[in-house]
């Protein structure tokens, strides 16, 4: 079931520009309402060297902000909430300190709640901006100074230790190794431990704040990032580092070893060995290689990271629509005597198939690293997830399956689900997403006690609706909202008994209401959109080498081949 999210949680409220870009005018710091351009004309001011910053582990004696030169007779009084003189705590806060930051800005720190504190920034005694940690920190950025506020009320403040926005591994004052990543037009940045990737976060929103070890990274929307070490004297941008040839090795699974090699941007080889005697080499260059030694899958991407895992396979798979353990929905066909894979994403259309124009392939779909073999049989690894399975069948009646979501008032949902079985909607609470009420053929009706009213119209027909009221009052009114149709070529499974139209009807005097996202899982090839995209054809893929071949006879080693362009970020 997939559960609304609410996006209020933990997020900076300050807004700002690439690291190294003017943010602001003039005057102007840590701008709630977002950058402020530079006017045509105008110099850009210059970066400030990086220095070593400081941090506030605990409550500390406020401090008093400047007072403000004595105002001339001929200068308007500063009255009205946005000066700093004029603040005041709001209801549920409670002031902790003031905080005299780098360049003047001062910052006055409540306490919203448990784990929630907010911070109002003023510059020269005038309102700038506010940041909140909610749940986990937030940082604001002016012009290469950042503000990390973490929601035990800490701070951290320094200037520049900015590095660029070019995808590679850097290395950290402190010894820290991190690599950055673009996909999908957004950037991500994930450790590196003992040469294995620990997985990507991508940023949400203008920018985003994490802890790796001892150090404070903030992530700009543009790629460029800045990191401090709290309590180290020593502070430096974090520095790319250039390897090339022997990078490190790494145990595989049933007693393998592979030693991966840097062979360029983009590029990289591992040569595979069991009990001291070499038996394969990977090629990874600008793409991914896989090979398979009785369903147990080594995958070697470009950038070096690795796969490793034993099962999760479904040998010989038959043309048809797969569901992977992470709910990745994909569809197996054969054209012309070969396999091929498209995702069908949000179940509603196909992006195109890609046909195998090896014995094997690698793709990837979301965090699953997916390996189609020529027989159709297809393995899937969850990068991240302690669920791991194999790719399982989609029945008839879940490729018939329609989801569509409704706001049916007081902070309340529902998701209403069409499927062969009839409708079922779940109420659940739009922040949470905590399922309340649940209603279907056999129980189409909230009993008088619950304290709102649900129902089910014409539970059996084809066309059910859903009626709710959920609030109370003078005035107030029920909605009515349709469950979305069947995809064309599906249909009711039969119900002993029932007749079409059976169930509560009844002159509930609003307006049906259709709006809402709606997931649509389509029947078949033809209506999940197959033979959008050819790519498969076009891709160069390299045959097993001589490695491989000396392992077949052995009945030891993987067979090497490599991974279509693209389709892994």
């Amino acid at each position: 079931m997939r559960t609304a999210l609410r996006t209020a949680i933990a997020t900076a409220l300050v807004a700002g520009v690439a690291v190294g870009t003017p943010a602001l005018t003039a005057g102007a710091a840590f701008a709630a309402d977002g950058p402020v351009a530079v006017q045509a004309g105008q110099a850009a001011p210059a970066a400030q060297a990086p220095t070593a910053s400081t941090e506030t582990e605990t409550a500390s004696t406020p401090v008093k902000p400047a007072a403000p030169a004595a105002a001339q007779n001929t200068t308007p009084a500063r009255t009205g909430d946005g000066w700093i003189e004029n603040w005041k705590a709001k209801p549920g806060e409670t002031f902790v300190r003031d905080e005299v930051l780098r360049g003047g800005t001062v910052a006055k720190i409540v306490k919203a709640g448990a784990l929630h504190y907010r911070a109002y920034l003023y510059k020269e005694g005038q309102a700038v901006g506010t940041i909140e940690a909610a749940g986990r920190s937030a940082a604001g950025q002016d012009n290469g100074h950042f503000f990390v506020l973490n929601p035990d009320g800490t701070t951290h403040d320094w200037v520049g230790n900015v590095a660029p926005n070019k995808p590679g591994l850097y290395r950290l004052v402190d010894g820290t190794v991190l690599q950055l990543a673009r996909k999908d037009g957004r950037y991500g940045l994930q450790l590196i431990e003992n040469g294995k990737g620990r997985g990507y976060t991508y940023v949400n929103g203008v920018r985003v704040v994490w802890n790796f070890g001892k150090a404070v990274v903030v992530l700009e929307q543009d790629g460029q990032f800045s990191a401090y070490v709290p309590g180290s004297a020593k502070q430096a941008a974090p520095q790319p580092i250039e390897a090339a040839g022997y990078v490190r090795t790494e145990k595989l699974l049933r007693g393998y070893e592979a030693k991966i090699f840097k062979a360029g941007e983009s590029h990289h080889r591992a040569e595979v060995s069991y009990e001291g005697r070499q038996t394969d080499t990977f090629d990874a260059d600008h793409r991914s290689v896989a090979g398979n030694d009785n369903g147990t899958f080594f995958v070697l991407h470009a950038d070096g990271t690795t796969d490793n895992w034993t099962g999760n396979y479904l040998p010989g798979a038959k043309p048809g629509v797969y569901k992977l353990a992470d709910g990745t929905t994909l569809e197996i066909a054969k054209k012309n005597g070969r396999y091929g894979i498209q995702q069908l994403r949000w179940g509603t259309h196909g992006t195109g198939f890609t046909y195998l124009t090896e014995p094997r392939q690698v793709f990837g779909f979301n965090n699953a690293t997916v390996v189609l073999e020529q027989d159709g049989g297809f393995a899937a690894y969850i990068h991240g997830s302690a669920k791991q399975a194999a790719p399982k069948p989609v029945t008839r009646d879940e490729q018939c399956t329609v989801v569509t979501t409704v706001g049916i008032g007081a902070g309340s949902e529902a998701e209403l689900t069409m499927s062969p079985n009839g409708p079922k909607a779940e109420l659940q609470d739009i922040g949470s997403g905590k399922v309340f009420a649940t209603l279907d053929r056999n129980h189409p009706s909230l009993p008088q006690s619950a304290g709102i009213v649900a129902r089910i119209d014409n539970p059996f027909s084809a066309t059910p609706s859903l009626y709710t009221k959920v609030e109370g009052g003078v005035g107030s009114k029920g909605g009515s909202h349709a469950f979305p149709k069947l995809p064309k070529g599906c249909a009711l499974n039969p119900v002993k008994g029932a007749t079409s139209g059976q169930g509560t009807t009844g002159n509930t005097g609003v307006t049906a209401n259709n709006a809402g996202q709606t997931s649509v899982i389509p029947q078949g090839g033809v209506a999940a959109g197959a033979e959008l995209g050819t790519g498969g054809d076009s891709t160069a893929l390299v045959a097993a080498g001589a490695g491989a071949a000396s392992l077949a006879a052995a009945g030891l080693g993987f067979v090497v081949l490599r991974r279509r362009v693209g389709s892994r970020g």
